[in-house]
Parts: structure tokens; C-alpha cells; sequence
């Protein structure tokens, strides 16, 4: 499906889905519905009997996330017999002027995705439950901070209980391919392969890069035989790692003290 604005990534939209805990059943607003990638998790997390409002207000935003979701539908029914729920209202509109359409909805969760989230705040924190969260997906640590300070300044009622950043780290483990070693020295013995001296094992390579160096057995290396693997493996972290995506802000919803 094509995009238009920046997706937020699975992994981030997974640890949003579990700050917010969203049922089935839940009523969600989202502001800044983008591409609509974070829609269609909302959409399968609250189910046929919930509801997702998605507030975007850019036009093309908000028509290239309705048409994403449309596409997703008819996708889904291709190879499944129950079809996808119609449960998102796309809704075009500039969420800190919609004051009047909250107060008619009682929300469980919320999420937000926009450049200055605190300018919404004042406008769901009302129709958010008392112990609801609101997660936030912000690029940038300095956004955050002025998420924080709004907070602060306005006396919103609303706690911050985490800020994490969602890395995964990828790892290549393959076969090790054995290079300058005599394969006269490779002396096969009743099915067993015995390695070549330690002094002619001197680089490994995976997918022609080398990796190791040594001019000795590296110890998980000499455990072979002992798991009754055939070859040596490499075991390290992949050259290619993910980047940086967003910090995400977990904000829960209080009820302030009398004074």
C-alpha cells in the first residue's frame, strides 16, 4: 500500500498497543491517522464491537490512510472467510477544535501521533477514563520534553509512567565457511569430520565477509563435535541494525486531589 507520512514501525505500534492495554470492545481516538498503519492495529485490537475515531488534519493524510484501509479490507477477505470490521471513522479535522465532538464519547485509551501532542490534551483528557492511557509517538527527546513541561505548566491531570525507545537487535547465525584450510588436513573418519590443525584455521567467512581471525580454535567453535555439529558456526550481531524510529511516552490519566 503506498505512504504518504512516516509509518510507525510494528514494533513501536506493538508497545503502544500494550501501554494503552486496548480490549476488545474499547473505544480509541487517534490523532494523526498518517498512512493508516497505526489505524489497522487499532482496528484488530478493539474488534467488531469496538470503535476507533482517527483524526488527521491534512486532506491527503486523511485520504491515503481511508483508501489504505479500504484496501486492507478487500485484501483480507481474499484469503479469510470472517471479514475484517469496519470500525474506523476517519475524521477530518484539527483535533484541538474538536472539543464539542468528545463530549459525547467516553474514551479507554488514546493515542497520539502529531507534532505538538500537548496542544490535544486539554481537548480528550475530559472524555478519557480516569486510569486511561494515552500514548504518545514522538521522533525526537526534545519533543518530549515540552510534552512533559505542558503538562506541568497547564496542571493536566495526567501522569507520566514511562518514555522507552523500542530497539531490536538482529543477529546472523549461519555456517562458517573455512578458508586457507587445507582440505588434505580434513580427514573424514566414520562419518565424523575432523577439523584442520589450529594453525591452519585462520579466517571464517560468511557471505565473503570475514568475521573471525584467530590462529587458534575459538572455544565455541571447538564445542562442535561435542554438540555433534558437522560444521563450526558463527554466532554475531548483523552489520545492518534498525535505526532509531521514535521515544514512546506512556501518560495515564488521574484523578486530582481536592485541595
Amino acid at each position: 500500500m503506498p505512504r504518504g507520512p512516516t509509518i510507525a514501525y510494528p514494533k513501536d505500534i506493538s508497545a503502544i498497543l500494550m501501554m494503552m492495554d486496548v480490549h476488545p470492545g474499547d473505544t480509541v481516538l487517534e490523532s494523526g491517522s498518517g498512512s493508516g498503519a497505526m489505524s489497522l492495529f487499532l482496528s484488530r485490537a478493539v474488534g467488531p464491537k469496538g470503535r476507533v475515531l482517527s483524526y488527521e488534519i491534512r486532506d491527503d493524510h486523511h485520504s491515503l490512510a481511508k483508501k489504505n484501509y479500504r484496501r486492507w479490507r478487500s485484501a483480507w477477505e481474499i484469503g479469510h472467510v470472517d471479514e475484517w470490521p469496519d470500525n474506523v471513522e476517519f475524521i477530518l479535522k484539527d483535533i484541538s477544535t474538536a472539543a464539542a465532538d468528545m463530549k459525547s464519547v467516553t474514551l479507554d485509551a488514546v493515542v497520539l501521533d502529531m507534532l505538538h501532542p500537548q496542544c490535544a490534551l486539554p481537548v480528550v483528557h475530559p472524555s478519557l477514563k480516569e486510569g486511561g492511557v494515552c500514548a504518545v509517538y514522538l521522533a525526537n527527546i526534545t519533543q518530549v520534553i515540552d510534552l512533559l513541561d505542558a503538562i506541568r505548566s497547564c496542571k493536566l491531570p495526567f501522569l507520566c509512567e514511562r518514555i522507552i525507545e523500542v530497539t531490536h537487535r538482529s543477529w546472523s547465525v549461519l555456517p562458517a565457511k573455512l578458508k586457507h584450510a587445507k582440505s588434505s588436513q580434513m580427514v573424514e573418519t566414520q562419518g565424523n569430520i575432523e577439523e584442520p590443525p589450529q594453525n591452519e584455521y585462520e579466517e571464517i567467512h560468511i557471505q565473503d565477509q570475514a568475521v573471525l581471525k584467530e590462529s587458534k580454535y575459538n572455544e565455541s567453535l571447538g564445542d562442535a563435535a561435542e554438540t555433534n555439529r558437522s560444521v563450526p558456526y558463527i554466532a554475531r550481531p548483523s552489520h545492518w541494525q534498525e535505526a532509531h524510529s521514535a521515544f514512546l511516552t506512556k501518560l495515564r490519566k488521574f484523578r486530582p486531589l481536592l485541595s
